[in-house]
C-alpha cells in the first residue's frame, strides 16, 4: 500500500483534470520511484507513459493497483488484477454504498468477490494512500497540485478522504511531517482499525491520527488502541458524529443515556487513546509527541516575561486538568538571587527586564524544575524567537534544561521564524506561538501518558446457559439479578389488596407501592409508585388507586397486580445499568439515581465485565461520587458494596449478552452500611424470545 514497487493505474488519463489523470500525474512528478503503469482501454500512451488496455496485458504483475473506474466497471478490473496475481487494490472509484439503492447491492458484491479472490482493498470511495518518505502519493487529492507534505513521523489513519487530506495539508503548512497517511473510504476490507495497528508497527510513525465516522469492527480497533497503548505509541482520535444505540436499549434510561458517542468515548479512553474534538487540537498534540517525551506527570511550570500572559496560561491550565503547584521557598530565593524583581511562584513572572539579563534563564529554568514535581514546563518569552541577535543567547539555556530533563516536556511560547523553530524542534523542544494552545497541548500529551499507563483489555468471561426467561416485570427482573449479586429488598407481589395488605404487616410499615405489569416500563409515568404508606387502610387504598391510574392510563396492558416493599430511608440513590452496544458488545453505566440522571445526566460508562480497580474507576468518573465520600459533615456511604454490585451486575451481562439487551436499577440506594435496588428493568433482546 505505502512503498509499491511497482503500480498499475486503472482508469489513467490523459487529462490531468479527471480523478485518473490526477492521480497519475502525482505518481509522475511527486517523486515515486517505482514502475507506473497506466491501464486505458482506447489509449497506448497516457501522460507520456505507456499505456495498457487491461491488467492481465503487462509485462509484470504489479505490486497493487489504483482503481479510477465508474463503479460497474470496478469489479472486472478486480478480476483482472486477481487473475494477474495483484493481492492488494485501492478503489478510489465512488457510487457505492454511500449513494444507497444499487450502490448498497454493489459494494456487497464487491467485498464477498474481494474475500473470494484472497485480494485485500481499500475502499471504495476512498482518497488513496500516502507516503511521503517514500515519495509515493497515490490519491487523487487536489492537495497534491499546490503542496506536497513533508515527510515526518505523524502517521494518519481516515475514514473520510477530504478529513484526511485536510489533515496532512494543514500539518504541512505547520511543518509537521507525515510518514504514512490512508483514507479507507467505505472499508469493505481495511478498516481504520487495522491501518492503526499497521501504524503502531511502522518504525517511521511515531504518532498516529485517526478519524472515524462509523466502526463495525469493535474487537478489531480495541486491540489495535491497546496494542498502541502497550506500544507507548500516541493515538489521537476524532469520531464524529453520534447515533443511538438501538431502540431496544433505548427502552431503559441506560440505553437513551449512552447513545453510540458515549460508548466509543468510554472505549477510546479505556484502550489509551487521547479522544480530541477538533483538527487543531489533533495536531497540536500530534506535533508535541512526535518532538517531545509526552510529560510523566499532569503538572506544569510556567515562566512568563508578562504578568499577564502567565495567568492566562496558568488558568489554561486548570481549565485543561494540569496542576499548577507553587515553586519551594529554597527554589524561589535561588531565583530572586538572580533576578529579584521575580514575582509569583507558578507561574513564575520574570517581568519585561529579563530582556536585559538573559543570561539569568537558565538558573531560573533548572531552578524551577527542582522546584515542583513537574511534568512540563512552559516557557512564554514574547517575541524572542524573531530575534536572531538576541536569541542564542537563551538558546542554550533551552537545550541545557532538555539534555538534563530528559524525561520532562519543555515547550518555548513565542513568535519566531523557522530557523529558530526548526533548530528548538531538532533538540526536542516544541514551539507555538499561541500560549492557551501550548497548555492544550501539553495537557494532551500529559493524559495521553496517563491513558496509556491504564489501558488494559476487558477481561473475558465465558457465556452462562440460557435464561429462557420473556417476563421482566420489576418482580421478575430483581429476581433475575437477584441471583447475579445485585442486593434487594425483601418484597412481595400481590394480586389483591388483602394479600397486599398482608404483605406490608410482614415486612414493617412504612411500605412502598407499585404497579406491577410486563407491558409498563416506566411506572411513574402511569402514576404507579406510591410511597409512605403507613397503615392498612392505606395499604388497600394505595391499591386500589394504583391499579385504577394504570387502567386509565394503559388499558391495553397486562396487570399483575402490585409490588410491597419496606419504605427506606437515607442514602444517595444512584442508577447502575448495563446495555449491549451492538459494536462494542456490553457496557455499564453508573451515575447518580432517581429524578437526577434525567435532570444531570451525570452518568459514565464502562465496558463489562468490570474488576473492582475499574470499578473503582467508573464510579470516580461520575461527579456524584462525591456524595459517597461524606458530604458536608455527612458520614461516608458504602462504597465497598457499590464496588461488588457493580461488578456482579456486570459479570451477568458479559455472560448473558446474546440475551440480555439492557438491564437498568434506578434507584440504586448506598448507605452508610450496604446498598439495595430499589427497582429494575430488564430487557431481552429479540434473539432472546423475550421483552
Amino acid at each position: 500500500m505505502f512503498r509499491p514497487r511497482s503500480i498499475a493505474v486503472v482508469g489513467a488519463s490523459g487529462d490531468p483534470e479527471k480523478l485518473g489523470g490526477r492521480t497519475l500525474l502525482h505518481l509522475k512528478e511527486l517523486g515515486y520511484q517505482g514502475r507506473i503503469y497506466p491501464i486505458n482501454v482506447s489509449a497506448t500512451e497516457v501522460q507520456g507513459l505507456p499505456a495498457w488496455r487491461s491488467v492481465a496485458d503487462l509485462p509484470e504483475t504489479p505490486d497493487s493497483a489504483l482503481i479510477l473506474l465508474p463503479a460497474a466497471l470496478v469489479a472486472k478490473a478486480i478480476d483482472d488484477c486477481a487473475a494477474k496475481g495483484v493481492h492488494h487494490v485501492q478503489v478510489l472509484s465512488s457510487g457505492f454504498a454511500e449513494e444507497g439503492g444499487e450502490g448498497v447491492a454493489l459494494q456487497a458484491r464487491l467485498a464477498e468477490q474481494a474475500r473470494a479472490l484472497g485480494i485485500r482493498l481499500t475502499g471504495p470511495n476512498c482518497l488513496g494512500s500516502i507516503s511521503p518518505p517514500d515519495g509515493f502519493f497515490g490519491t487523487f487529492s487536489s492537495l497534491l497540485a499546490t503542496a506536497k507534505p513533508p515527510p515526518g513521523s505523524v502517521g494518519v489513519a481516515t475514514q473520510s478522504g477530504a478529513y484526511g487530506s485536510h489533515i496532512y495539508a494543514v500539518a504541512g503548512f505547520r511543518g509537521i511531517g507525515i510518514s504514512r497517511a490512508i483514507a479507507t473510504g467505505n472499508e469493505v476490507d481495511i478498516d481504520v482499525a487495522e491501518a492503526i495497528d499497521y501504524l503502531v508497527d511502522d518504525p517511521g510513525t511515531r504518532v498516529i491520527c485517526a478519524s472515524l465516522e462509523g466502526c463495525s469492527n469493535g474487537d478489531g480497533l480495541r486491540r489495535a488502541l491497546l496494542k498502541a497503548a502497550a506500544a507507548r505509541k500516541p493515538v489521537i482520535i476524532m469520531k464524529v458524529g453520534s447515533t443511538e444505540v438501538g431502540a431496544a436499549a433505548a427502552a431503559t434510561h441506560t440505553g437513551s443515556l449512552a447513545g453510540e458517542d458515549r460508548v466509543i468515548d468510554t472505549v477510546f479512553h479505556e484502550c489509551g487513546a487521547l479522544r480530541v474534538s477538533s483538527i487543531e487540537e489533533m495536531l497540536d498534540v500530534a506535533y508535541l509527541c512526535s518532538i517531545a517525551p509526552l510529560p510523566p506527570m499532569e503538572s506544569a511550570g510556567v515562566l512568563s516575561v508578562s504578568g499577564g500572559i502567565g495567568v492566562l496560561m496558568a488558568d489554561a491550565c486548570v481549565e485543561a486538568g494540569l496542576a499548577v503547584p507553587p515553586m519551594s521557598a529554597e527554589v524561589l530565593a535561588e531565583i530572586h538571587a538572580v533576578q529579584p524583581m521575580a514575582a509569583g511562584c507558578n507561574p513564575i513572572d520574570t517581568t519585561a527586564q529579563l530582556a536585559g539579563r538573559l543570561h539569568v534563564i537558565e538558573t531560573i529554568s533548572q531552578a524551577m524544575m527542582r522546584g515542583a514535581d513537574l511534568g512540563a514546563a512552559m516557557f512564554y518569552l514574547a517575541h524572542l524567537g524573531r530575534d536572531m541577535q538576541r536569541f542564542p543567547k537563551i538558546e542554550g539555556a533551552f537545550l541545557a534544561l532538555r539534555r538534563n530533563q530528559p524525561d520532562r516536556t519543555v515547550v518555548a511560547v513565542m513568535t519566531h521564524v523557522d530557523e529558530v523553530r526548526l533548530r528548538l524542534e531538532a533538540e526536542g523542544i516544541p514551539v507555538f506561538e499561541d500560549p492557551t494552545r501550548a497548555v492544550r497541548a501539553v495537557a494532551g500529551a500529559a493524559r495521553l501518558r496517563r491513558l496509556q499507563q491504564d489501558a488494559e483489555a476487558v477481561p473475558a468471561i465465558a457465556p452462562a446457559a440460557p435464561l429462557g426467561l420473556t417476563i421482566a416485570n420489576e418482580a421478575a427482573a430483581k429476581a433475575l439479578i437477584a441471583r447475579a449479586g445485585v442486593p434487594v429488598l425483601p418484597e412481595e407481589a400481590c394480586a389483591t389488596a388483602e394479600a397486599a395488605v398482608a404483605a406490608a404487616d410482614r415486612l414493617g410499615y412504612p411500605v412502598v407501592m407499585k404497579i406491577l405489569s410486563d407491558d409498563i416500563a416506566h411506572k411513574t409515568e402511569v402514576g404507579g409508585v406510591m410511597l409512605n404508606i403507613a397503615d392498612g387502610d392505606g395499604v388497600a387504598a394505595a391499591f386500589a388507586a394504583l391499579m385504577q391510574r394504570a387502567r386509565a392510563a394503559r388499558p391495553d396492558a397486562r396487570l399483575d397486580g402490585v409490588l410491597v416493599a419496606p419504605m427506606m430511608h437515607g442514602g444517595v440513590e444512584t442508577i447502575i445499568g448495563t446495555l449491549r452496544d451492538p459494536v462494542f458488545g456490553p457496557m455499564v453505566m453508573f451515575g447518580l439515581g432517581g429524578v437526577a440522571v434525567e435532570l444531570f445526566r451525570d452518568v459514565a460508562f464502562a465496558s463489562a465485565p468490570l474488576t473492582p480497580k475499574r470499578a473503582e474507576a467508573l464510579i470516580g468518573a461520575s461527579r456524584g461520587a462525591a456524595l459517597l465520600k461524606g458530604w458536608r459533615g455527612g458520614p461516608p456511604l458504602d462504597q465497598a458494596a457499590l464496588v461488588e454490585t457493580l461488578c456482579a451486575l456486570s459479570r451477568f451481562a458479559a455472560a448473558h449478552a446474546g440475551e440480555v439487551a439492557s438491564v437498568e436499577v434506578n434507584p440504586f440506594l448506598v448507605r452508610e452500611k450496604g446498598a439495595f435496588a430499589l427497582d429494575a428493568l430488564v430487557v431481552f433482546s429479540a434473539a432472546g424470545g423475550g421483552h
